[in-house]
């Protein structure tokens, strides 16, 4: 994880997948490097306190949908206990006001390459964009996103691929490329 990562967003796959860790002898070999950097990307997300969310609650109610608010047994449902208990204290600028337009948001970025962009992840983007320093989104085994990255790129939006070899295979397979 760069320790120079300040704030950033994180796709609800990276605390999923950090949840393998709680039985390493069933993690498929191809995601072994995947589920350490995704623990890794979210312990240093709660020791910096460096998450960025929308101020409207979707992403957490979406971590809370996906992952056990007792805090237990994963890494990844302590992070979202983490994120229940702290979210308030976050400084006002990284919880960002999002406006829904439809099954977009009127933050997300008009680009032609984002058209087909998955709606829900768009809040992920919006965020981002939304935020005075976009920060970057952190992205585990979701494959679509690489796909989008360079359209990302083109609006000032950094997806950083936690498993980046694994993101792009799977992304090639889908493709056929």
């Amino acid at each position: 994880m760069n320790k120079l990562l300040k704030k950033c967003l994180l796709d609800t796959n990276v605390p999923k997948t950090a949840n393998l860790a709680i039985d390493p002898a069933t993690i498929p070999d191809e995601l072994t490097g995947c589920v350490l950097a995704c623990v890794e990307a979210l312990e240093h997300v709660v020791k910096t306190g460096g998450l960025v969310m929308d101020a409207g609650d979707e992403i957490f109610d979406e971590y809370r949908r996906q992952l056990d608010m007792r805090g237990q047994p994963g890494v990844g449902d302590r992070f979202v206990k983490w994120v229940h208990d702290n979210r308030w204290r976050f400084p006002t600028e990284d919880r960002v006001t999002i406006t829904r337009d439809g099954d977009s948001y009127k933050e997300f970025p008009d680009h032609e390459g984002l058209s087909d962009f998955d709606p829900s992840d768009r809040k992920f983007v919006a965020v981002a964009n939304a935020h005075p320093r976009k920060p970057p989104i952190l992205e585990a085994t979701d494959s679509k996103w690489w796909g989008w990255q360079h359209a990302l790129l083109d609006v000032e939006i950094v997806v950083n691929f936690l498993c980046p070899d694994y993101a792009r295979t799977k992304y090639e397979e889908k493709m056929g490329t």
